[in-house]
């Protein structure tokens, strides 16, 4: 059986992992910005559950969370970067602060849980780094640009880090859900910028709306999507992307139909510029 480190493993897709992981034999060290959270989520305390306190802002956190978790099981196996949330806004209406603020979380609460976890995986030569990105970290829309680029990011670092730790035996995954009954489109996981710019009203207008009307509605099934990312760890041979939900597979499809006719339309630009 595996050892897990789950961020954001309270609430939405992360509970759900955890529960998932649980539920066949795993051990899960379970990580909130408070692990009470944790608790209430999973009132019945399974034996191989060990929740944990650890803002991913903090790094002191997080250190203390992995020490406790080393101590606990022994070893960590797979480490899963879910926590984060959702900006909604114009490129040009999201503000400064509200910018640093998403990438602090979606971006470098990533790399702080990546350094306070791959030293134990390194020294065992062994394990799986699953960073849940999204669709639109492949192809974004309208209004969600910011969310967008934190998770263009993560796709960015993963690609990296894949061929970093392939000759070290630590698997990489980049997790791409669409759309996803969880609490994403709630509140609790997304902001929305109260800057509204009148000429934006056309590009981004319709995003906002639809994100709004969509949330509880969204086509993907959490349990299940859990259940295929618990199945990815358990193959001999992961991909580096997984995309969950037809959403994602068809706007997936669609940036790489778009890629390949540019580069084809423009490929005679591109190859005169050599020498």
């Amino acid at each position: 059986m595996s050892v897990w480190f789950v961020t954001g493993a309270s609430r939405g897709l992360g509970a759900e992992i955890t529960r998932e992981a649980l539920d066949r034999g795993h051990s899960v060290i379970a990580a909130a910005r408070d692990e009470s959270a944790v608790l209430k989520a999973f009132p019945h305390r399974p034996d191989g559950l060990l929740a944990v306190t650890a803002d991913v802002t903090e790094p002191g956190q997080l250190a203390a969370a992995v020490e406790a978790g080393l101590a606990r099981f022994g070893r960590i196996d797979v480490v899963t970067n879910n926590a984060g949330y959702g900006l909604v806004g114009a490129v040009e209406e999201v503000s400064d602060e509200a910018a640093r603020a998403l990438f602090d979380v979606n971006v470098f609460g990533v790399l702080n849980t990546l350094r306070a976890t791959l030293p134990a995986l390194r020294a065992q030569r062994s394990g799986h780094v699953l960073n849940i990105g999204s669709v639109a970290g492949f192809a974004t829309a309208p209004a969600t640009g910011l969310y967008g680029a934190s998770k263009f990011a993560v796709e960015g670092i993963s690609e990296a880090l894949h061929g970093e730790l392939a000759p070290l035996g630590i698997r990489v995954t980049i997790i791409e859900p669409g759309g996803f009954r969880t609490d994403f489109l709630s509140a609790s996981s997304l902001r929305t910028e109260p800057a509204v710019i009148a000429d934006y009203t056309t590009g981004a207008g319709p995003v906002r709306e639809a994100l709004v009307h969509n949330d509880g509605r969204q086509p993907g099934d959490p349990v299940k999507a859990a259940k295929a990312i618990v199945d990815v760890t358990e193959t001999a041979d992961p991909p580096l992307r997984l995309q969950l939900g037809a959403d994602a597979v068809e706007r997936v499809e669609a940036k790489l139909d778009l890629v390949r006719r540019e580069l084809d339309r423009w490929r005679h630009v591109a190859l005169a510029t050599s020498l």
